[in-house]
């Protein structure tokens, strides 16, 4: 897949493309259902196919303080995207600037000029150009002045559940939200077709696991990916970059306990994501990048009155992590 960050980089002879807007925050099942179905369509018609994303969010420039936390990072959005069976990414530069294009200006330079857009792939709720004052009608009306057609998406929905009941919701980076919000990690699988994951650097920590004997691998406080409710959650850990900056490539993913929250028995005060790799205590990871994927919530964070306590209730996290994550090894 093509990964583009600027038109300058789309080949003069590229397309003719079947081309889609969107943020694609998590890249959920829905997101993946249309992407995949538009990639099928796009090679049947010989065209291309093609998402047009964004960097930042379009929130995080225009209402910060709003804006949602992300679900995934670039890195991670693309990977997730090649995975669909586009043809190529187009990963644009959000800012004040670009956004005071009106929605014929964008339509013009990004997808006709620049991607010989045959077809356009929206929802009905689009919104596009300064002050999201394109919408659908707007999409369609330049459809026809610049000979593109125009394919309208409706909401993707899960099946029937098992008792003949409608699906309550659509798929959505906002129902994923709430599931992790809730540590429910494992709903918020079932919508994205995958575990959570975060995505952060090894930092030092208080070293206060490693003296009970459960050292732990501590994410520094820019890791990437929602960060679910404070709790303990079985997952997986995978070393992805070194200290160097060089890729570690095709690495086993380690079982772990990870811990999310205050430390609230030594009075904690800022919010830490800290995984112990299970019968590991050999590992030096400070300063590498590592995912962690979040597979199930065992407890929420508690406050215990002594140490000794601490450590009875961490031996039998350990012992059920092994349980939750036993099928899977």
């Amino acid at each position: 897949m093509h990964r583009w960050t600027d038109l300058a980089d789309v080949p003069s002879d590229f397309g003719p493309t079947v081309v889609t807007l969107g943020n694609f925050d998590g890249v959920h099942r829905g997101h993946a259902s249309v992407l995949r179905r538009m990639a099928a369509d796009a090679r049947a018609q010989g065209s291309a196919a093609v998402a047009v994303t964004f960097t930042p969010h379009p929130l995080q420039v225009h209402r910060p303080d709003d804006a949602p936390p992300l679900l995934t990072g670039d890195e991670d959005r693309l990977d997730l995207l090649e995975q669909t069976g586009l043809d190529a990414v187009l990963l644009l530069d959000y800012t004040l600037d670009f956004a005071r294009q009106s929605p014929q200006e964008f339509v013009r330079t990004y997808l006709v000029d620049g991607l010989r857009a045959r077809t356009v792939v929206v929802g009905r709720d689009v919104r596009f150009g300064w002050q999201n004052s394109g919408d659908l009608s707007t999409m369609v009306e330049l459809g026809r002045r610049y000979g593109f057609d125009v394919e309208v998406i409706d909401d993707i929905t899960p099946p029937e559940a098992p008792d003949g009941e409608a699906p309550h919701r659509r798929w959505s980076s906002t129902w994923v939200r709430e599931a992790l919000a809730a540590g429910d990690v494992e709903q918020a699988a079932h919508v994205l077709g995958r575990a959570h994951r975060l995505r952060g650097i090894v930092v030092h920590g208080d070293a206060r696991g490693r003296e009970l004997g459960f050292p732990t691998a501590n994410l520094a406080q820019d890791a990437i990916g929602m960060v679910p409710a404070d709790g303990v959650y079985a997952g997986w850990l995978r070393r992805t970059r070194r200290a160097d900056g060089t890729p570690v490539v095709d690495d086993a993913p380690l079982p772990a306990a990870v811990s999310i929250g205050t430390n609230p028995t030594f009075d904690g005060v800022q919010r830490r994501v800290e995984a112990y790799v299970l019968d590991r205590t050999d590992l030096d990871l400070y300063d590498e990048e590592v995912v962690l994927d979040l597979v199930a919530r065992l407890r929420p964070t508690l406050r215990f009155d002594s140490v000794d306590e601490l450590l009875v209730q961490m031996h039998a996290d350990v012992e059920r992590v092994r349980e939750v994550l036993a099928p899977a090894q």
